[in-house]
């Protein structure tokens, strides 16, 4: 893979991220009673919580509706979280408006077709290794891990070390 990302790494401010496929493995377990239940990565949280920490901007935008999956990012201290949404562009637009952040300051991970609009749109467009492959083809970093497997750390990590954030 092509290193160049590195260097876009450096003016990164912001980490906008799907859940389903990304957060998540994708799957979903269904109760008896309907309820979907995800699984998420503790690491990938740790690492959220960090960038938060440490003065990130961090934005969920996902299809899903689960009300369960926005305790837990708020848990972690995201207040931006954007949930049954059909449109991802509304809402990225939006979100940069509220609070002035420019594309090029971004990085967006998506692992679907729905994601593949706002990521034209960011500075650094990312996905999960098992991310659909027209993803794959709208991402400058494809991550080594799975969607659900630290692939959010990956990406959170890699910032936060470039630019000398990641000390423990």
């Amino acid at each position: 893979m092509d290193q160049n990302y590195k260097i876009t790494l450096r003016q990164i401010t912001t980490f906008i991220f799907d859940v389903d496929g990304v957060l998540t493995n994708g799957r979903l377990l269904v109760s008896t009673e309907g309820e979907l239940l995800r699984e998420m990565s503790v690491r990938d949280g740790f690492a959220i919580k960090k960038a938060i920490e440490s003065g990130y901007n961090v934005c969920i935008i996902s299809g899903g509706k689960n009300e369960g999956v926005r305790k837990r990012l708020e848990g972690l201290g995201v207040t931006d979280v954007y949930l049954g949404i059909d449109n991802k562009i509304e809402s990225l637009n939006e979100y940069f408006n509220t609070y002035n952040i420019k594309p090029e300051n971004v990085t967006y991970m998506g692992d679907d077709i729905p994601d593949i609009y706002p990521m034209k749109l960011i500075g650094l467009p990312t996905c999960p290794q098992d991310a659909a492959p027209e993803v794959k083809l709208n991402s400058t970093y494809i991550s080594h891990l799975n969607g659900g497997e630290g692939c959010v750390r990956d990406l959170i990590e890699q910032v936060m070390k470039i630019q000398g954030k990641w000390n423990f």
